[in-house]
């Protein structure tokens, strides 16, 4: 693949394909630093010493993403399958109230088959909703409740419109960029006519201080070794430089605009935020990347001789189609959750998150559902380089438990929020856009540079806290695959307490100031497998084994 020689907009993707010739071995994150020689979660190292000839069950891990492609050669015979729904009848046979729910569930796509694809970010959709309330309202005049609608109204609204402008001057940033290199590499060619394209040549229009002449041959140097023509060269200049016109573009369309509306899609009816039974079977949808390899992280087929090996050997892939190109709603995340529950998920991951919450209670009403029923959730941290203890980050773990006279700020106990960490050592141990938190993010996990399956049988490295997530809930996976008797807290309880306590300074996401790497999560650690296994043989389970409907 051609380098990024022009610097465009690679910075502003969440998550980012990652050169793998620039990486450390494609199954990193599975390593052990001493029997590998790279800082992985030492999986391999588990199934070597600690689980060969050992029986196991397997654990249903719900895939609460953009969609899998249940097609995939390493996730099609890991895929969960809905033994009591006939495929393709139209009929809900097993009266869950989900027709042909074979693989899962899609709660962002419409009862005739289409989909969403891009949607608003929650603080579009804040602002809105306040918008006619508070637009031509009198501070003065308002209560103290309402007051605190104003403040939320014009804090969303100053962000909305800023984001809006940024965006607008970006793309007509990015637009004067391309019409400066597209003139300087006409400029080139109209110089060099028929003739080769070497080095001194182009040394020689660099020369002449010309801005074109500078501009086309600096550009012609750096991608004349990958192609030919300046035609071609053009061709990398339009096609890198759209990556940020759509970014941007999209932004724009969809991201702020506020008369978008995606629940025309879904038909659903949104004020009923406890409405449980919309969406269709589709869960793979229309960009299924992001899911499928979140899926292969947690339970691609191990030693098959193609792609990767994921994290669990024994698992059900379930795919509960939920977050679209832009930001899940509560409403539907609460669904997936509850839909995951019910139909016998043990774990469940969500690498997903927003700074903005529509109906915060009612994701908190599924968590408390998942907890009842001993279902861990494994979520990500996020990808802002920000303090999740200072900076508001959702969905969460935490919920305000009231009584008649006092109310106290409470913690799940079966959910698990994951850093990232980089393959590198030393101070750049912590992946530099990850989230972190003393209080709110519970330990770290290999979050770049991660190989695994995306759509079309095709492999990807990619990286995010989104990578992260799944490499523990793959863990737990694991742990509650082998010790199906621990609870989903036991779980919870052995990944904090056997993780890497690695004693090393390092830089603190999105400066150059140097921290103890412990005080950036609440365990202080990075998940170990191997230790999480062996802690795991030691601990007596809380609960009878049951059989898993997968």
């Amino acid at each position: 693949m051609i380098k990024n020689l022009l610097l465009t907009a690679v910075a502003v993707f969440a998550f980012v394909q990652v050169q793998a010739q620039d990486g450390p071995p494609a199954n990193w994150f599975n390593l052990d630093k001493e029997m590998d020689g790279v800082y992985g979660v030492s999986t391999e190292k588990a199934y070597e010493k600690l689980l060969k000839g050992k029986e196991s069950k397997t654990v249903v891990v719900a895939i609460i993403d953009s969609g899998v492609d249940a097609k995939h050669e390493d996730l099609k015979d890991v895929m969960w399958v809905n033994a009591d729904e006939i495929p393709n009848n139209g009929k809900d046979d097993d009266n869950n109230g989900y027709i042909d729910d074979i693989h899962g569930w899609n709660f962002i796509g419409g009862k005739d088959g289409t989909n969403v694809g891009p949607d608003s970010y929650e603080v579009t959709r804040v602002y809105n909703k306040y918008k006619y309330k508070y637009e031509n309202a009198d501070p003065d005049k308002l209560t103290k409740s309402q007051l605190k609608e104003y403040d939320l109204y014009l804090k969303t609204k100053k962000e909305v419109e800023d984001k809006l402008a940024s965006a607008q001057k970006n793309i007509d940033r990015f637009k004067e960029r391309e019409v400066t290199l597209l003139a300087g590499l006409d400029a080139v060619k109209m110089a060099a006519g028929d003739a080769e394209l070497t080095d001194e040549m182009l040394d020689s229009l660099i020369a002449t201080g010309d801005a074109n002449y500078v501009t086309g041959a600096n550009i012609a140097k750096g991608l004349k070794a990958e192609v030919s023509s300046i035609d071609e060269m053009k061709a990398i200049v339009k096609d890198q430089l759209g990556g940020a016109f759509e970014y941007y573009g999209n932004q724009i369309a969809y991201a702020y605009n506020t008369e978008y509306d995606t629940r025309k899609i879904i038909g659903d009816n949104y004020a009923d935020q406890y409405e449980k039974y919309y969406g269709n079977n589709d869960v793979q949808g229309p960009d299924a990347l992001h899911g499928t390899h979140v899926a292969g992280i947690v339970g691609a087929t191990r030693d098959n001789g193609v792609g990767m090996n994921g994290v669990a050997d024994n698992v059900r892939i379930m795919s509960v189609r939920t977050v679209p190109d832009g930001d899940e709603r509560d409403k539907d995340v609460a669904n997936a959750i509850i839909y995951a529950v019910d139909n016998g998920a043990q774990v469940i991951n969500m690498s997903f998150g927003k700074g903005y919450s529509w109906k915060e209670e009612v994701v908190e009403k599924a968590i408390k559902y998942a907890e009842k029923n001993d279902v861990l959730l494994v979520h990500a941290a996020g990808n802002s380089s920000q303090d999740n203890d200072t900076t508001d980050n959702f969905p969460n773990d935490m919920y305000t438990k009231k009584c008649l006279f006092w109310k106290k700020q409470k913690n799940f106990k079966n959910w698990i929020e994951v850093g990232a960490l980089n393959w590198k050592e030393g101070e750049e141990s912590v992946a530099p856009f990850s989230n972190y938190g003393i209080k709110n993010v519970d330990i770290f996990a290999p979050g770049m540079a991660i190989y695994a399956p995306v759509p079309d049988d095709e492999y990807m490295n990619l990286q995010g806290t989104s990578m992260a997530s799944p490499v523990v809930a793959g863990v737990a996976a694991l742990v509650r695959s082998y010790y199906p008797s621990l609870t989903a807290q036991q779980v919870k309880e052995i990944i904090m307490q056997s993780s890497d306590k690695r004693m090393i300074k390092v830089k603190k996401p999105g400066t150059d100031e140097i921290v103890d790497f412990s005080k950036l999560s609440v365990s202080g650690g990075q998940i170990n497998a191997y230790k999480a296994l062996e802690l795991a043989s030691r601990t007596k389970g809380k609960k009878k084994i049951k059989t898993n409907k997968a």
